[in-house]
């Protein structure tokens, strides 16, 4: 009789989606491992989000102590995968060992940790996270300053207005262009795509006349 394990083999997402699917129905703690494994190595987005799901089904005694130890791994997809899911499962006493990513080496990796830290933080930390991430302004390409932004505007305009104010200062113009960008988001959540899509035409305008230039 087929395993979910030996399901997870099949090359065609569907069948993968499906096993997973069938596992978060009817949760089973054996299925842990399995499930945490496949977590490094799944390569279609959907089936990774029906993996966090699956996992969020089961106790959150044993699974966040198996994910934490997956914050370790070499694998970028491991680290970022617990951390995703870490954050469904909202438990906060995990908050130290989320923030010890915040830095991480691999940018998606480091963007999951800011988005799963704001969910996590307890209110005695947030203003240091706040200092953390505002480290980061003006640094990345337009997705990873973009998931800045939205990571202090999650903090609140209370908790992320001091060290957006101290960004807007800045001698560096683009650290003062994010924190500007940063706080017109925060005093207008909708503004979000808007800021983007100014980004990335400027992006292009940019590059464009990088090419012209030769």
């Amino acid at each position: 009789m087929p395993t979910l394990a030996s399901y997870l083999t099949d090359p065609r997402p569907t069948v993968r989606l499906r096993a997973v699917m069938a596992a978060g129905t009817t949760p089973s703690v054996d299925e842990l491992d399995t499930l945490v494994a496949q977590c490094a190595v799944e390569p279609d987005l959907q089936v990774r989000e029906m993996l966090t799901w699956a996992l969020v089904r089961l106790p959150a005694e044993v699974v966040v102590p198996r994910l934490l130890p997956e914050l370790e791994r070499p694998e970028a997809q491991a680290r970022s995968q617990a951390l995703h899911t870490l954050s469904k499962i909202r438990d906060g006493s995990v908050y130290r060992h989320v923030a010890d990513r915040l830095s991480d080496v691999d940018p998606g990796v480091a963007r999951t940790a800011w988005r799963a830290a704001v969910l996590l933080a307890p209110e005695s930390e947030r203003p240091e996270l706040a200092k953390t991430l505002a480290v980061q302004l003006g640094h990345g390409d337009a997705e990873t300053r973009s998931a800045l932004s939205r990571a202090l505007a999650g903090l609140g305009a209370e908790v992320a207005g001091p060290v957006l104010a101290a960004g807007a200062d800045h001698r560096n113009e683009a650290v003062r262009e994010h924190a500007s960008e940063t706080s017109r988001l925060l005093e207008d959540p909708d503004a979000g795509s808007a800021l983007a899509l100014a980004r990335a035409r400027r992006e292009v305008a940019l590059g464009r006349t990088r090419s012209a230039k030769g």
